[in-house]
């Protein structure tokens, strides 16, 4: 595939990125009671995933998060001014997305969560409890007619309330399931930045926004942007290429509401540094990644992560 380099870009295409990055700066903030999880940051940052051709692509992801860190404001808080004491997750999930022509890309996601929730019972003792069951779907459709090179596209989507929201000793703002059916907006753009087009910039932003919840709990509305670059590796006479990258990653997320929420403890913004790696193989690519959070503003105390995990194995063109 073939990435127009930045000088032949037209004057539209060049307003991509500070379009896509004001409208990270302007929109309200992310949510979470206690638990800063934000996990719509793992649908950002993500090469790895973007349309490139016609076919199908089969990807598994696999995700982890140990939030163990007790953050008020922008700093460090103790441990004890949060009932939650720490909370890991895995995060397996099963994608498929089918590239039906240079105009439109369909897919969706099925997610599996692995959770260990640590709390404060009411004599002061330490409560853990394990569950693992189906998260929230996400089905979508990518429009990439702006260009021959696919470089371009803007998807609407919606998660759908599959997961399971209703286990007893989570919290609403903890369950594997929101219960809420939302509104996904996204978008991303790459370009060339060198004329021997080894070297790629890219954007990318998604938006969900709650529509429709179940009992009186209203996650927020989140937000989640990445902006980096990655060097294409090729070498001699193989088909192999190896793409270190590097990226800033950006999320924010408004209060939670209702009667099951804590919106005095939910809600926050941060960004994250993010060193990562592609491996392409002939129909196979291998990508991973670590984010180190390098801002993080919460309202109220919540439980934070100091870093993120992802790896994703893909098969397809």
């Amino acid at each position: 595939m073939r990435i127009p380099v930045l000088a032949r870009c037209s004057p539209c295409r060049r307003l991509i990125f500070p379009l896509t990055l004001l409208c990270l700066l302007v929109s309200p903030p992310p949510a979470a009671r206690g638990c800063a999880c934000g996990c719509g940051v793992f649908e950002v940052g993500t090469s790895a995933m973007l349309p490139t051709r016609e076919g199908l692509m089969l990807s598994l992801d696999y995700n982890f998060m140990d939030q163990s860190r007790n953050w008020s404001g922008t700093s460090s808080a103790l441990a004890d001014a949060n009932d939650d004491q720490r909370i890991r997750t895995h995060f397996l999930t099963a994608s498929i997305q089918y590239t039906l022509n240079r105009t439109w890309t369909l897919g969706a996601k099925v997610p599996y969560w692995s959770r260990s929730f640590s709390t404060l019972g009411d004599a002061g003792a330490v409560s853990t409890f394990d569950h693992s069951a189906p998260g929230d779907a996400r089905v979508s459709a990518t429009y990439t007619g702006f260009s021959e090179d696919l470089s371009t596209g803007l998807s609407l989507g919606l998660k759908l309330p599959t997961g399971d929201d209703s286990y007893a000793n989570f919290d609403r703002d903890t369950e594997i399931g929101s219960g809420s059916t939302d509104l996904l907006l996204g978008g991303y753009h790459r370009r060339a930045l060198s004329e021997d087009q080894t070297w790629i910039g890219f954007v990318q932003a998604t938006w969900e926004q709650p529509m429709t919840t179940r009992g009186d709990y209203r996650p927020g509305a989140e937000g989640d942007a990445a902006v980096g670059v990655y060097k294409e590796l090729v070498f001699r006479d193989s088909p192999v290429r190896l793409s270190p990258l590097l990226q800033l990653v950006g999320s924010v997320r408004a209060r939670d509401r209702g009667a099951e929420a804590d919106p005095g403890n939910s809600g926050y913004s941060r960004l994250l540094l993010t060193p990562g790696a592609e491996l392409k193989l002939p129909g196979l690519r291998v990508y991973g990644d670590v984010e180190f959070p390098i801002y993080q503003n919460v309202n109220g105390d919540q439980l934070v992560a100091p870093h993120l995990f992802k790896l994703i194995v893909s098969y397809g063109p």
